[in-house]
């Protein structure tokens, strides 16, 4: 009797053993861990997201943007990752900073607003047409913890006005706080990302020169007008770095000028000063997928590596060297063009 009893007890402990193995086995295969895999995304046609008004360019080929995926890990995935060439492991931490998600989600919109804009400034420059930049306030990028403000204004939100006054540049608006007393009240006009109007009060804090502000970091929040009008819908897609291929397209579109003479063209970068191409994060992934999607040719940001960054990483690359790194991993055929500013794209596409 005592040797049934037994029997029946180990099997119950084994089928016990067996289901909590089975639990933890999913528990670290499919529950999310506090990390993020970066990986190959997707390549997109810009000539299908950028309308010039009244443009009749037919491209025989195509200008592409690249984009890089992010999905939050889970044991499956970081046993893939490590598997696999193009894909890197990040912390929470690393990827958005003390930004909660829904501040990393404004900051990505709020720089792909900028890119566009950027994109349409350069290209109606390059291609020597009229336009306007319309001044609308001043961008918030963060908010101190010490400003009376914190958990009102938030990032992406555009400061229109200060004490129901009117601005016609962000230096006016920050010379007129600096101008007043700290610890006073202070009422900020803004729009919130949802676009609607609205009103807060708070007070003057004494910031780092001594003076008085609010405590936000911001930009200048500018937009284009242009004749003829241009629109651009990037979807879902956020961050900087599609201005490169948004400005080639504009320009094509508006010079009826097609750079892609029948092939298909894939990059990256974003839009700065003087039409300089900037450097982007994760571009062996973005030539990853591009040579994925049958691209000919990849543009790559020729970044310069200044002594100041090899303090931080002595062995820092441009995105062009890795660039040509990726490529080479990958075996492939498709075209690595460094360029230093979207002149040098145009340059290169009309001449090859």
């Amino acid at each position: 009797m005592n040797k049934n009893k037994n029997k029946k007890s180990f099997v119950k402990k084994r089928w016990l053993v067996a289901i909590v193995v089975a639990i933890l086995a999913v528990v670290g295969v499919f529950v999310p861990l506090p990390y993020y895999i970066e990986l190959p995304g997707t390549t997109e046609n810009v000539g299908e997201m950028v309308r010039v008004d009244k443009a009749s360019l037919v491209e025989k080929g195509s200008l592409n943007l690249t984009t890089v995926s992010m999905m939050q890990a889970t044991g499956l995935s970081l046993i893939y990752a490590a598997a696999t060439d193009f894909t890197d492991v990040y912390s929470k931490e690393d990827m958005m900073g003390e930004q909660s998600d829904s501040d990393y989600m404004r900051m990505n919109a709020f720089y792909m607003e900028s890119a566009q804009n950027a994109a349409i400034y350069e290209a109606f420059k390059l291609a020597d047409k009229p336009f306007e930049l319309d001044y609308q306030g001043v961008y918030v990028l963060d908010v101190l913890e010490k400003s009376t403000f914190k958990n009102v204004l938030h990032i992406s939100d555009t400061v229109t006005g200060v004490n129901d006054k009117q601005f016609k540049s962000s230096e006016e608006l920050m010379t007129y706080i600096k101008s007043l007393a700290i610890d006073v009240p202070i009422s900020v006009q803004y729009v919130d990302e949802m676009g609607e109007k609205k009103s807060a009060d708070g007070k003057t804090i004494k910031i780092s020169d001594g003076k008085a502000g609010i405590g936000i970091s911001l930009v200048d929040h500018t937009t284009v007008k242009s004749t003829p009008a241009v629109e651009i819908d990037a979807g879902a897609i956020g961050g900087p770095s599609a201005g490169m291929m948004f400005t080639l397209e504009i320009y094509s579109q508006l010079l009826t000028k097609d750079l892609t003479k029948d092939r298909e063209i894939a990059g990256t970068g974003t839009i700065e000063m003087a039409g300089k191409i900037g450097r982007i994060g994760g571009i062996d992934k973005k030539v990853a997928t591009a040579n994925a999607n049958g691209a000919e040719i990849f543009l790559a940001p020729d970044d310069e590596i200044t002594a100041e960054m090899k303090k931080y990483d002595k062995n820092i690359k441009s995105n062009y060297q890795e660039a040509v790194a990726a490529a080479k991993k990958l075996k492939t055929k498709m075209k690595i063009v460094p360029v230093k500013t979207v002149q040098d794209a145009i340059d290169y596409l009309e001449k090859n």
